[in-house]
C-alpha cells in the first residue's frame, strides 16, 4: 500500500484526516484534540507523504464522511461507496471490516454477532481487538459495534467511549434495550 497524500478536514466532532492512494483510501483518522493533534498523528501514521490537496474522488469520500458525522437527513445510507486500499490488512480483520461497513448508520451489532455472522462465533474477542485497529474509522463504523448487553465497550478514537455515543448520537441509533446510556451521561 503506498499513501500519496493526506489532507485534513472539518466535521462536526473535529477536524479529521484522510490519506489516499493509487488504490483507494490508506487510512482515515478521527480527531485528536485539536487540528494540530490529528495532523500530528497524521504525520505519525503517513510520513512518507504530505499533506496535499486531495484529488476529486477523494473530496467525494470527505464530503460523505462530513455528511455522516453531521447527521444530515440525506447523509448516505453508508459508506460502501468509497473504495478503501486494504492490501496490507489481515484476512480476518479484512472480513470484520467488510461486515462492519455494511451496518447502516443507527444501527448496532455487538462484537459477538459480528463474530457469529462471520461464522467464527467464539472469535467476539477478536473481532474487538480488529476494530480496535480498524485504520479507516468511521468509513468501517466501528462505533456501531458495541460489548455484550449493549454496553458501550471501548473505543481507541480520542475522546473513547464518550467520541463513540457522540456519533450514535448523530446518527440517532436505536437499541434493542436498555444499557448503552445507562453508564454515560450524554456526551
Amino acid at each position: 500500500m503506498s499513501t500519496l497524500g493526506f489532507a485534513l478536514f472539518a466535521t462536526p466532532i473535529g477536524h479529521c484526516g484522510l490519506a489516499w492512494g493509487d488504490c483507494g483510501l490508506t487510512g482515515v483518522q478521527l480527531p485528536e484534540a485539536d487540528e494540530a493533534g490529528t495532523r500530528k498523528r497524521m504525520q505519525l501514521r503517513f510520513p512518507d507523504c504530505h499533506e496535499s490537496v486531495p484529488p476529486p474522488a477523494v473530496q467525494e469520500s470527505i464530503r460523505d464522511v462530513v455528511a455522516l458525522l453531521r447527521g444530515q437527513p440525506n447523509f448516505p445510507e453508508d459508506l460502501s461507496n468509497i473504495v478503501l486500499d486494504m492490501e496490507d490488512v489481515p484476512p480476518f480483520r479484512r472480513r470484520v471490516y467488510e461486515l462492519v461497513r455494511a451496518i447502516p448508520p443507527g444501527t448496532t451489532l455487538t462484537y459477538g454477532e459480528i463474530a457469529r455472522r462471520m461464522g467464527e462465533p467464539q472469535s467476539a474477542q477478536a473481532v474487538g481487538q480488529a476494530l480496535g485497529n480498524n485504520p479507516f474509522a468511521p468509513v468501517v463504523p466501528c462505533h456501531r459495534v458495541l460489548a455484550a448487553g449493549a454496553r458501550a465497550g471501548g473505543f481507541s478514537a480520542s475522546g473513547g467511549v464518550a467520541t463513540k455515543l457522540r456519533m450514535l448520537q448523530i446518527e440517532r441509533a436505536s437499541f434493542n434495550g436498555p444499557g448503552l446510556f445507562d453508564d454515560h451521561g450524554a456526551p
